[in-house]
């Protein structure tokens, strides 16, 4: 009998050990101005391999996501975003990406952010 215990609780415990949870959840901060805005930066974080789910606050400038640590990295996330034209908290968009803007989205220029107030 206490062999069979002890079996289970082997079993148990490696079961519970390889259950672990790969995805993990993260805030950064990205810049913009506007719904446009939004659903860009939430479609480029999308497109990022693993993500799950992400989701931009237009008023705080923070977007939540649910990602696959085994498939990509926070880095990797923040270049699709910077690639799309909107600077992260760790990765700024080259000009060239900026400028393929709409105008009312160049969160740089402070005439439009403050047009978005």
């Amino acid at each position: 009998m206490q062999k069979v215990l002890l079996t289970l609780g082997v079993m148990f415990i490696a079961a519970t050990g390889f259950a672990q949870n790969k995805n993990a959840k993260a805030t950064i901060e990205v810049d913009g101005v506007c719904g446009m805005c939004k659903e860009r930066i939430e479609k480029a974080s999308i497109q990022a391999k693993g993500v799950k789910m992400a989701t931009w606050d237009v008023a705080t400038h923070q977007l939540s996501l649910i990602y696959n640590e085994k498939k990509t990295d926070l880095t990797t996330i923040q270049q699709s975003i910077a690639d799309s034209g909107h600077d992260t908290q760790d990765i700024t968009a080259t000009d060239e990406a900026y400028e393929g803007l709409m105008g009312c989205c160049k969160y740089r220029d402070p005439k439009v952010v403050d047009d978005h107030k």
